[in-house]
């Protein structure tokens, strides 16, 4: 499973499809999220973790 960033989707598809793994799953987050602080982070993780935990189970 890879993070990434709404700004970088396209790149991240891109690399996966250049390493041959197209079909890992991908989670966008909003960008940027360096830098956002530690409680905006928690928020984040909030909000994805039900992907991430579905995600886990589909894999």
């Amino acid at each position: 499973m890879a993070f990434v960033t709404s700004k970088f989707e396209p790149q991240g598809e891109f690399v996966a499809r250049a390493e041959g793994m197209p079909e890992v799953p991908q989670v966008i987050v909003p960008h940027p999220v360096a830098g956002i602080g530690a409680d905006a982070m928690a928020a984040l993780a909030d909000d994805i973790a039900d992907e991430v935990i579905r995600r886990l189970r589909e894999g």
